[in-house]
């Protein structure tokens, strides 16, 4: 093969690769916007697959009222209900100091309500007997998605009876005995109605709305581990009760063998 020849062969292959990489970004590009396509589609059943759903939240939303109406009847047949179920919850228990369970005793019933399209927020109501710490009957807090779609709270304000503002109490709180504690109460729980700092994650809110308000008699059943904890004792107590028994009565036949022998020693004594 001449120079010439080989150099011609070169060329041509030089330029059947350019095309085939053209080729190949082409069709990429190609595939890139048929999935975008595709994407398109996809969301827009995603849309309609949110409508829908939301319409059936609403629907069973309302067929549920009566229900929760219902449980909220029979609950106030029982005392201490919901301060027990707020005790009983990991989480919110750990926002629990003591006076904060003191005012809860008198918390007589609970509701959430989700505003009617759902989607633009809910409100918490608690509902309290006369008590010693403020002068509400009702305590709310609301949570709204705004125009511009930013989440934001109100909530009512508390008339704190003369010394009982349960949220100016210092971290450290005097015992019976006057003495400090000896680790710091949470801050109080009463807080939360006048914190509307972040909306947007409201973890107390939504562990009521989510969590305790769609059952909440399984947290009020939660037992107790310190009952527990006195049964277990009990069981061992009683073991080793039984134990010593056993013991006892094993030392008694001990001692009434020894008594046998020794008679027998002296039997043979008297006859000697």
């Amino acid at each position: 093969m001449s120079a010439s020849a080989a150099k011609v062969s070169k060329k041509e292959l030089n330029s059947n690769h350019d095309g085939a990489e053209e080729t190949s970004e082409k069709e990429q590009q190609e595939a890139i916007e048929h999935i975008d396509e595709v994407q398109n589609e996809i969301d827009r059943l995603n849309e309609q697959a949110s409508e829908e759903i939301l319409k059936v939240e609403q629907k069973y939303n309302k067929l549920r009222q009566p229900f929760f109406q219902k449980r909220s009847e029979l609950i106030a047949k029982i005392p201490n209900f919901w301060v027990t179920t707020f005790v009983n919850h990991p989480q919110v228990s750990a926002l629990l100091g003591e006076e904060d369970e003191e005012a809860l005793h008198y918390l007589t019933r609970v509701e959430v309500t989700e505003f009617e399209d759902i989607k633009s927020g809910y409100r918490i109501d608690f509902y309290f007997d006369e008590n010693q710490y403020f002068e509400n009957k009702v305590l709310s807090k609301e949570f709204h998605l705004n125009e511009s779609g930013d989440p934001t709270s109100k909530s009512t304000e508390i008339k704190w009876k003369a010394g009982k503002d349960l949220t100016s109490r210092s971290g450290q709180t005097q015992n019976k005995a006057g003495r400090k504690r000896q680790h710091e109460e949470p801050e109080s729980f009463f807080t939360w109605f006048t914190d509307h700092s972040d909306s947007g994650a409201d973890e107390l809110g939504e562990v009521i709305k989510d969590d305790i308000w769609p059952n909440p008699l399984q947290y009020y059943l939660v037992p107790d581990m310190d009952d527990e904890g006195e049964g277990e004792d009990d069981e061992e107590d009683e073991e080793g009760l039984e134990d010593i028994d056993e013991e006892g009565e094993d030392d008694g036949e001990e001692d009434e063998d020894d008594e046998d022998g020794d008679d027998g020693e002296d039997d043979d004594g008297e006859d000697d």
